[in-house]
């Protein structure tokens, strides 16, 4: 795929971003109780995060897409669900790696985990959809629905250790209030060069998946006309 300047551009920065949040995580402070095991927490965040970013990405341009109707909305709809369910799968298994040690299990059905695994649900569920659906219109339509309704997670599964409490903690970047990292300012730090980090990440990925979106679409486009003109070759 030839690559356009911004993409290039975009991509470097996010390279070079990751590669800053994964040597600051290294030379972090073991913690006192968890020791090196707390390093997974700069990965599990900022890919929690990208999640929340994903699936809001994908509410938003569907219903740029109702307003709109302009198919690169849709596009970039999907594209962001697939980078949302990449990336809370990323988050489910870095979840399970901090939890054994931690919880003695790999997975509970708390509330936070729970709500986690829904999501999967609901957006391979608008993945799924999409694939069953032949017609562009309708398809971006029933998606662009379902993609705002799947936004009603994110606030959920990110209350959901205050409204329900259960063995997880309670929010670690906090979007009211200020973070506390009274034992380990750097902690604080380091997440949010990771969260930074994954935000460009999710960009760039949108970017590109966006970019073979759009040559997919050329693509169906072109087979359909050539379908309609050898129907009417045929008829004439």
């Amino acid at each position: 795929m030839r690559q356009d300047r911004v993409t290039t551009l975009l991509g470097a920065a996010t390279l070079l971003a990751l590669g800053i949040a994964a040597v600051l995580g290294l030379r972090a402070p073991l913690d006192q109780n968890q020791g090196s095991l707390v390093r997974l927490m700069f990965v599990h965040v900022p890919s929690a995060w990208l999640s929340y970013l994903a699936y809001g990405g994908t509410g938003l341009f569907g219903l740029l897409y109702l307003l709109t109707r302009q198919r690169r909305w849709d596009r970039l709809a999907m594209s962001s669900a697939e980078i949302g369910v990449l990336f809370t799968l990323s988050t489910i298994v870095g979840g399970m790696l901090w939890a054994k040690p931690t919880w003695g299990a790999y997975w509970v059905w708390d509330a936070r985990l729970t709500t986690t695994a829904l999501s999967l649900v609901v957006y391979g569920g608008y993945l799924l959809i999409r694939s069953l659906m032949d017609d562009p219109e309708r398809r971006a339509r029933v998606a662009a629905v379902i993609g705002l309704v799947g936004t009603l997670y994110v606030p959920v599964n990110y209350m959901a250790v205050e409204w329900w409490r259960g063995v997880h903690q309670t929010q670690t970047l906090r979007l009211l209030g200020k973070p506390s990292f009274e034992a380990a300012p750097i902690y604080g730090w380091v997440l949010l060069v990771g969260t930074v980090a994954f935000t460009l990440l999710y960009f760039y990925l949108l970017r590109v998946r966006g970019i073979l979106a759009a040559r997919e679409d050329a693509r169906e486009e072109r087979e359909l006309m050539d379908e309609l003109n050898g129907l009417e070759v045929a008829r004439g």
